[in-house]
């Protein structure tokens, strides 16, 4: 495709994102971008970590709270980490929480509280991998890097026919994208075949005949687009299997632990209990105490398996003296600071006891 094909295309494109461009509280539409107002590096780089594998909608509501009480990369390198965790809290995928603090902090440390304006510097900076980088440089410096999420590859396999399927096919589509990206206006570009893939090249019923690429599409031509991008067989999720412990002591205090940095759930709140294995756990309490089955399981499914807790619950006497955990009351503990599987857990503890909290 030479250059002045991969300019009326992007050109198609671009004049398309202007009408429609989704709107977005992370985002400087194209004709705020005409104005001179320019993306705040900070916002874009967190939306883009909120944002990996996680869809716009759940991310929207945590977005707004970050924001509001973290306004700057400076006022989250400042935050307790414990508090920045509990925010997060239900966003999922925890690593990316703490990967947060790591690079705000790096930020202020090593960059004065600006973000490098380069995609080789912004790679330099913990947690930040290849494709952020990109987005950042793209979106916020407006710098001709190619964006490639799961909306660009369906757009692209689409775009050209291509059958080979993902995860196989990420670097000829990459670079197929790579091949469309302008150099004038790569930021609205990025955000534009982003958008073109979330409401027109969708998964399923694609809307071809609205579609701004629709001419130059092999597979609208070929009536292939439905079934495009080709995926290789998923493999069946193992079954792991665990003891939560939800105690409550005489004066309404909860027995909770912290969950170590490494692993799922690193950093975050939770019940005491059991490792997660394939076999049946052996049930070892906290602490003395009469625990007695919930008779509910709290169920999750995680990246590479699905999770099943039985809950025991106990109240505890104030005397009590766990092996591990600490006791928060009222003030302190928040059920909304849980991951979910954990809140989960404490929403079918309630049930067990005479008040239900």
């Amino acid at each position: 495709m030479n250059g002045e094909m991969i300019r009326a295309e992007a050109g198609d494109l671009l004049d398309w994102y202007d009408v429609h461009a989704r709107e977005m509280p992370w985002r400087v539409g194209p004709s705020a971008r005409r104005d001179g107002i320019r993306p705040d590096p900070y916002r874009v780089w967190l939306s883009e970590v909120m944002l990996q594998q996680t869809t716009v909608a759940a991310v929207r509501d945590y977005f707004h709270r970050f924001t509001a009480r973290w306004p700057t990369v400076a006022d989250l390198a400042a935050a307790a980490d414990e508090d920045v965790m509990g925010e997060w809290a239900g966003l999922g995928y925890y690593a990316r929480a703490r990967n947060l603090l790591k690079c705000a902090r790096a930020v202020v440390a090593d960059h004065g509280g600006v973000f490098p304006a380069t995609r080789e510097g912004l790679l330099s900076l913990p947690g930040i991998g290849p494709y952020t980088a990109s987005a950042i440089s793209a979106i916020a410096y407006d710098l001709p890097e190619t964006v490639v999420d799961g909306n660009v590859e369906r757009v692209m396999a689409r775009l050209h026919d291509l059958h080979v399927p993902l995860p196989t096919a990420k670097p000829e589509l990459t670079e197929m994208a790579a091949r469309l990206t302008p150099d004038a206006r790569p930021g609205d570009y990025a955000q534009a075949v982003m958008d073109l893939g979330a409401t027109i090249c969708t998964p399923k019923s694609p809307a071809c005949g609205i579609c701004p690429w629709r001419d130059p599409c092999v597979a609208r031509s070929n009536g292939t687009a439905p079934e495009l991008p080709k995926k290789l067989p998923k493999k069946p999720k193992p079954i792991r299997l665990g003891i939560a412990y939800v105690g409550r002591r005489a004066d309404g205090a909860f027995l909770l632990q912290r969950r170590p940095d490494k692993g799922l759930l690193g950093g975050m709140l939770g019940w005491p209990g059991s490792d997660w294995a394939e076999t049946v756990p052996q049930d070892t309490p906290p602490v003395a105490a009469q625990w007695r089955d919930a008779g509910a399981e709290a169920r999750h499914t995680f990246t590479h398996f699905h999770l099943r807790l039985a809950i025991r619950v106990a109240d505890l006497p104030m005397g009590a003296e766990p092996d591990t955990g600490e006791f928060l009351g009222p003030d302190r503990f928040r059920p909304s600071d849980l991951p979910t599987v954990m809140r989960k857990a404490f929403d079918l503890a309630r049930a067990s006891f005479k008040d239900g909290f």
